[in-house]
């Protein structure tokens, strides 16, 4: 195996990049982690992370067959089979069997397996299109200069309570846009990492609670934005490489694949990285908090 070097902010950046790269999933890459990285402070000191990675051998077993024509006959089948018999066809089987068998263990831990066609397609097509969308856009309410004081206000003292409760030193920036409705919060401060948390889940969790807080007794909706060091872009980024990443490894092995369950708008990013694809599409299924995008295979 030949490894190459990859490097990027983080270590889920650089396994992307490697994806690309080698046009396959991750799950066909042997990974080696040479550094972590390191995010700095603003930007000085940072250190990237660094992987090495190469293409698992195993990843070439699977033909090419979305190059052929879709629409074959059973006997075509049967004697491209018999032409290549030899002990690398033999060693093919094997492979996809293994493959195959790993699929399964991984959607038999889910509580929510995947059932292709479950739902009525009318149904799909509409639930799809509920997140491919943003929800439906409410009355925006244009607010005085002293309300929306008042709102920046009753934000900041939320938050630097929390700060001071989790004993970190945070700068905090506002920016109300009474033409959308929106406040947009952005943090600055030593070790962001702790409030981006997993996938970030700290920071949504807390764009929740504000929310609560600036919303009450308040007519007409403020939806608030929480992100740190450009932490929204670079995730969206991440989830498009790795829709398209998924897309391709359907595309080869034929076969669906359940992603990791994700909040409404992770979703919509998947769907709509793959809307255009032509050889792959894309559907959710489960509840609430389990709830989770498949990608498979197009009926052509």
């Amino acid at each position: 195996m030949e490894f190459r070097e990859f490097s990027a902010k983080t270590v889920d950046e650089a396994i992307t990049k490697a994806s690309i790269e080698y046009e396959t999933s991750s799950e066909n890459l042997e990974i080696q982690v040479v550094s972590q990285g390191k995010a700095g402070f603003f930007g000085f000191g940072a250190k990237p992370a660094i992987i090495r990675a190469a293409k698992k051998e195993a990843e070439e077993i699977f033909p090419e067959e979305t190059a052929k024509p879709v629409k074959k006959s059973a006997p075509a089948k049967k004697e491209e089979k018999k032409t290549e018999k030899p002990l690398a066809a033999k060693e093919e089987k094997k492979e996809q069997k293994r493959e195959y068998k790993k699929e399964n263990r991984k959607e038999t831990r889910k509580e929510t397996p995947v059932k292709v066609q479950e739902k009525p397609q009318e149904a799909v097509s509409a639930e799809k299109k509920s997140e491919e969308k943003p929800r439906e856009e409410r009355k925006v309410l244009i607010r005085t200069e002293e309300e929306i004081s008042q709102i920046k206000e009753e934000a900041e003292k939320f938050l630097t309570g929390v700060f001071k409760a989790m004993e970190l030193q945070v700068q905090i920036k506002m920016e109300y846009k009474n033409e959308e409705g929106n406040l947009n919060i952005d943090f600055e401060g030593e070790d962001m990492g702790i409030l981006i948390g997993k996938r970030g889940q700290t920071l949504d969790s807390l764009q929740y609670l504000t929310s609560l807080v600036v919303n009450k007794g308040r007519q007409g909706y403020i939806r608030v934005k929480l992100d740190t060091e450009d932490y929204r872009k670079r995730r969206k980024e991440t989830l498009e490489n790795l829709a398209r990443s998924i897309a391709y490894k359907v595309r080869k092995t034929r076969r669906p694949i359940s992603l990791e369950p994700m909040n409404p708008y992770e979703r919509r990013i998947i769907h709509s990285a793959l809307q255009g694809n032509r050889y792959v599409e894309t559907c959710s299924e489960g509840n609430e908090p389990y709830r989770h995008v498949v990608v498979k295979l197009k009926n052509r």
